[in-house]
């Protein structure tokens, strides 16, 4: 038997995953079409649950759908969780999702394969639906075991084609009528790990192998109307325009303005959708919507573009004269990680010599939901030219190899370190 502190994953077996998944729902484009529940996806969960099978785990399916492995512990202690989801965007990348699930599977055999025996359980976990869907409903998993989603709220939901998400879930193995059975206390866990490529180019641009995400980001998003006066495009003076498109111009690089002399370059806004009205050429703009969004580790940053953005929208109204309209549509908050767990995680990437920086994860992630209740921390893999949800999508073997190794080492010193 292996010393713990030599352990390796089997990268050639990692890799032989990698492309055994990404083969279901690959389309003509090379991308992977396997959203929520279709058949794609369906097929892929067979997959994952033989070779979980075959891993000397206790395997089951929630009522939410999500797929869980557990490994016994020495003793009576909560157990330390770790996945991610394998299921994509429309025509998306092999890596996103899976690459943490997989990885999560590879630990537990290096851990039989070497009869290492943990003080913790150790569980295995494919959350249903992390991405946007056709149902409308992103991180369903996490949300449903975090107690966050319901049965009330997705009763009556379906998609554009009229399916129910009640049907679509059953087809996967979960339940209506017991959903609420899907939660779990904070006294069955310990901690949540969870590992992910980056989805962006802050580690490959600084040719840093390990990620380590400090909180998951916070989303703040607005729908903005922007009321201004119809008239003739031929005959109204300039001075004499109300022209809500010109004002709304002014907004968005109002928005751009203030995230670019933000102090952290991972506090980002967009401005991503936008309706004119009446939309003629020779008709001046009298009205404007678009939707908000801004971005940021901390509740402070997203506040402080929101400050000057705010202020951007008053001086417009007055010297355009136009009227602004603001709904809040989201304000989620920055989920912190754990600093035991980011201090694990760390010491991890010290034993093996690996460079590590410590960032914001720009993107939301299941382990947002589960820092509700439990300790919880991310490790990013570099995505090579920091590219995401597309058929390009690529991260090097030899960085999935060493945030594989982080994630069994973190395991391990937590389990060494918890005695909850």
């Amino acid at each position: 038997m292996l010393q713990k502190g030599k352990l390796s994953i089997n990268l050639a077996r990692l890799k032989t995953d990698i492309e055994e998944l990404g083969e279901f729902g690959r389309n003509d484009k090379g991308g992977l079409d396997r959203t929520t529940f279709t058949s794609s996806e369906l097929a892929a969960r067979e997959w994952l649950k033989s070779r979980l099978c075959h891993s000397n785990l206790v395997v089951k399916v929630d009522e939410a759908a999500n797929i869980w492995g557990k490994r016994k512990g020495a003793k009576d202690l909560p157990s330390i969780v770790f996945g991610s989801h394998i299921d994509t965007v429309p025509n998306g990348g092999k890596y996103d999702g899976a690459l943490g699930v997989l990885m999560a599977l590879e630990v537990l055999r290096v851990l039989e394969e070497n009869s290492i025996v943990t003080r913790h359980p150790l569980e295995f976990v494919s959350f249903s639906a992390e991405e946007p869907n056709p149902f409308g409903l992103s991180t369903f998993g996490s949300r449903a075991v975090s107690g966050k989603l319901t049965k009330a709220k997705i009763i009556d939901v379906a998609d554009a084609a009229g399916t129910k998400l009640t049907d679509a879930l059953r087809a996967a193995g979960g339940s209506l009528e017991q959903f609420a059975n899907c939660i779990r206390k904070p006294i069955e866990l310990s901690a949540y790990l969870e590992v992910h490529i980056e989805q962006g180019k802050r580690l490959v641009n600084s040719s840093i192998p390990i990620g380590i995400v400090m909180a998951i980001t916070g989303i703040y998003r607005e729908h903005i109307t922007v009321i201004g006066e119809a008239n003739h495009a031929g005959t109204t003076l300039m001075e004499d325009r109300k022209d809500a498109l010109t004002a709304a111009s002014e907004l968005i690089l109002s928005l751009e303005r203030a995230c670019l002399k933000h102090p952290s370059n991972e506090v980002v806004g967009t401005i991503g959708k936008i309706t004119v009205s009446p939309n003629a050429p020779n008709i001046i703009p009298d009205k404007v919507t678009m939707s908000l969004e801004i971005r940021g580790k901390t509740s402070l940053e997203i506040q402080e573009i929101l400050t000057a953005f705010t202020l951007d929208c008053l001086d417009c109204e007055e010297k355009r004269a136009v009227q602004i309209e603001r709904k809040v549509l989201l304000d989620q908050a920055p989920a912190e990680m754990d600093e035991v767990v980011i201090e694990a995680i760390k010491n991890s990437a010290e034993l093996l010599n690996f460079p590590y920086l410590v960032l914001g994860s720009m993107a939301g992630h299941d382990a947002a939901h589960m820092a509700a209740i439990t300790r919880s921390g991310m490790i990013f893999v570099p995505s090579v030219g920091g590219k995401s949800h597309c058929p390009e999508e690529e991260s090097r073997l030899e960085d999935m190899e060493k945030a594989a190794n982080v994630l069994l080492h973190s395991i391990l010193s937590l389990d060494e370190k918890l005695d909850v």
